[in-house]
Order: structure tokens, then sequence, then C-alpha cells
């Protein structure tokens, strides 16, 4: 019988619990389940670098939004563009995005910020590539030391570029000194580390790991290491699903004096990881 009453009395406490919640706190709860989902394909380096968790939370309360990531590298989120998967894509290779919207999957590429790549390495530097006058040199130099170098290997903005450095450096990356591993940057940045390996990075993604990695900028500096951010909105009239409109909201948000402040604001240790560059 006591076992009964308290039963029911624990039954009846969480009733007047369910009734009595605050007015405020559930309308929070109303708010969160009727805001708008936009779905953003990007980099796995503006997701490393932390940059999105500064950029995106000022637009989602602006505009009662819930913006879900997915990263990827960036040929695997202009695929998901392509497919319909995604509302927006925040991307950096430049020639795969104009294609892109060339062929009628983006409706406009927006040029918002840069940063620019970086070559890891041990600090030993086997390859000597700290001693190149260019990055195809210094590419050249690992290939010829036939010393460990870590790719992306994923057809993202960071891969499209290494493979356009080896070209130019005409080194024959075959042979198991060269490791293609399917991974995004922040993983290869740890595998490189553990390895004192040499790999190709955005420096974004690199400083937000300084610290708790055991290689460093071997090389800097070249023309050709130069990495532009786009953002561009899917298509309606390929895939009338998308939300065009908060997909265009999200590209003034970026490109406006608070989004370029906060990308220009953005450091991790004191050092600035982006650069604002709005159209």
């Amino acid at each position: 019988m006591i076992a009964k009453t308290s039963m029911a009395m624990t039954l009846l406490l969480m009733a007047a619990l369910a009734f009595s919640t605050p007015p405020l706190f559930a309308a929070g709860r109303r708010q969160r389940a009727e805001a708008t989902r936009l779905v953003l394909a990007t980099t796995t380096s503006t997701e490393n670098s932390g940059l999105l968790a500064e950029l995106l939370p000022p637009f989602e309360a602006r505009h009662n939004a819930v913006v879900d990531v997915i990263a990827v590298g960036t040929g695997q989120a202009l695929q998901i563009g392509r497919s319909g998967d995604a509302d927006v894509l925040m991307v950096h290779a430049p020639q795969l995005e104009r294609a892109f919207v060339a062929d009628g999957y983006g409706v406009e590429r927006v040029h918002f910020m840069y940063n620019d790549f970086v070559v890891l390495g041990p600090a030993e530097d086997p390859a000597g590539v700290g001693g190149a006058a260019e990055v195809s040199e210094a590419f050249a130099r690992i290939a010829t030391a036939r010393a460990e170098f870590i790719s992306r290997g994923d057809n993202s903005g960071t891969h499209v570029k290494e493979r356009e450095i080896w070209d130019l450096a005409g080194a024959d990356t075959a042979g198991a000194w060269y490791r293609e591993v399917g991974q995004g940057m922040g993983a290869v940045i740890t595998l490189a580390t553990e390895r004192q390996a040499y790999t190709l990075a955005d420096r974004g993604t690199y400083l937000s790991y300084t610290g708790d990695v055991e290689i460093g900028v071997l090389f800097e500096g070249d023309a050709l290491l130069f990495n532009p951010y786009g953002i561009i909105a899917v298509n309606p009239q390929r895939h009338p699903h998308v939300r065009l409109e908060l997909a265009q909201a999200l590209i003034r948000h970026v490109t406006s004096s608070q989004g370029q402040a906060l990308i220009a604001g953005y450091r991790v240790r004191g050092q600035q990881l982006f650069f604002p560059d709005g159209d």
C-alpha cells in the first residue's frame, strides 16, 4: 500500500512539474522547435579552426535559424550541393566553385575571406624544404628525398592545391613515401605529427592546433599558396526545396560589417586565422 501511494504521489508531482513549466522556458522550447534549419556544407578547415562557432550564432539568433553544418572536403561539399542535400556551400577551391556555378548548380560565388597554405614538417627538415626558393621546389625536394608526405587525398581545396603544386614540381608521387589518407585537415595534421612527416595545410587549421602538434611551418609566403574562400547558394532551379532566401541571408551576414569583423577578430593564441575580404 505504501509503495502504491508513493508511486501515485510521484506521478502527481511529475504532472504538476509539467504543467508548471515557466512560460519563458516553454516559449524558448517552442522557438527552438520552430526555428528554420539551414544546411551548410563546408570544409573541415572552417570547422576544425573553430571559426564557425564564432561566425554562425549571431546569424542564427537574428533569423531564428539553426545551421546544420556538414564539414567535409570541398569536392564532397560541392557534390552535396549538386545532389541538393545542402542549401549553401562555404568552400575554398575557386576553379571547382566557378565550374559548380557555371553548370547551374550554384546561384553565384561570393568571395568573403582568405588565408594561406603552409608546408608543415618536422623541425629537422630532412628534405631541406626550408631552403627552397618557391613552393614547387619545396615539393620537389620532398619527392627527391622520398621523405614521408601525408596527403588529404579527398579532393578538398587543400588536396586540389597540393596536386597543383606537385604538377608544377614535375614530381612523381608513386611510392610508399606518399600517403593519401582521405581525412580532414585536423586529422592529417595530427597524423603528420605522429609520423614526423610533411604535409600541406591551411594556416587557420594549423594555428588552431599549435601547441598540440610537433611539426611546424617550414615553407610559406609563395603567391601560389594564397587560399580564398567562397560562399555559394545552391540554385533552386535545380533543387526547388532549397532555402534560397535564408542562404542568401547567410551570405549577406558573412559579407556584412559584422560578419567581416567576426572573421577579423577570430584568433587562437593571439593569432589571426582568417582575413576578411568581402566583395
